[in-house]
């Protein structure tokens, strides 16, 4: 199976970091989070990528160009130009990295792979980790007969609440989570027909792609009650940076990590509101 991950965003809104890199190459714990995402899928028996790049993706084609030598031990002889590579390290990766445009939009750059997608594939977005159950995540998208299978989680909070007695503060609850509703997680496993939804470049798959299979029927929810983040701000970016520091990664399902079966996932009714 492949996975294809959108990385040619300009970031916007991470413009401390992505003024000189692609989001999906802003570091986390020493390696772009783009990598972070890729060996979540590995953990998961995914190696096969398919990579859609636009702005700098040329920084995104040197890591992956590079990366093995990064990874293996070597002697380099000067004079004589060769390279003796006494362990190597790097990851059994089959990656295909497709400029798809510094200009268009998701589906764009989904309808400008389609090509390379014969079959059930993975989809999801260059900047966001989680502790998704991908092996369950893609078994519940093989138990129905949909075209598409979105990712539904509950949104992370972004600000405490204060608990009141009149004017008194009673107590404080740090981040709640949202209040029963559910959003695209960006975890996707997608038909290749389900690309057909797409009319052109500046067409964004999260808008009339995605409506258009929810209104045939063709979309289902995979409830994910875990561990989500995407790395929207700074304070994202520093927020993750933190967990990795300190051991609590919860997206770091590789090096012996054990992948739990989850429990049976739910439809989501499909006039669903949450998911954009």
């Amino acid at each position: 199976m492949k996975a294809v991950i959108l990385a040619g965003g300009l970031g916007t809104r991470l413009a401390e970091e992505t003024s000189l890199k692609p989001k999906p190459m802003v570091e986390i714990g020493g390696r772009p989070i783009l990598w972070h995402i890729m060996k979540m899928y590995t953990a998961h028996g995914i190696t096969d990528f398919v990579i859609c790049l636009g702005y700098k993706g040329y920084l995104i084609k040197e890591f992956f160009a590079n990366y093995a030598l990064q990874m293996s031990d070597v002697t380099l002889d000067m004079a004589r130009g060769s390279v003796e590579v006494h362990r190597a390290s790097a990851e059994p990766w089959r990656i295909s990295l497709i400029d798809t445009g510094e200009e268009t939009m998701t589906g764009g750059r989904l309808r400008r792979v389609r090509h390379l997608l014969d079959d059930t594939f993975c989809m999801t977005y260059g900047d966001g980790v989680g502790d998704i159950d991908i092996s369950s995540l893609v078994a519940f998208h093989k138990s129905h007969d949909k075209m598409a299978t979105v990712t539904a989680v509950a949104p992370p909070g972004r600000f405490g609440l204060l608990e009141l007695s009149d004017r008194s503060v009673t107590g404080f609850v740090e981040k709640p989570r949202g209040e029963g509703g559910r959003i695209n997680g960006g975890f996707f496993v997608l038909e290749p027909e389900a690309l057909d939804t797409i009319g052109g470049d500046s067409d964004m798959w999260e808008d009339a792609p995605m409506r258009r299979l929810v209104s045939a029927g063709e979309m289902a929810a995979y409830h994910h009650d875990g561990f989500w983040q995407p790395m929207d701000t700074l304070r994202d970016k520093v927020a993750l940076e933190t967990l990795w520091k300190e051991g609590r990664a919860p997206w770091k399902l590789w090096e012996g990590a054990q992948v739990q079966p989850s429990a049976p996932r739910q439809h989501l009714p499909q006039s669903w509101k949450g998911l954009h």
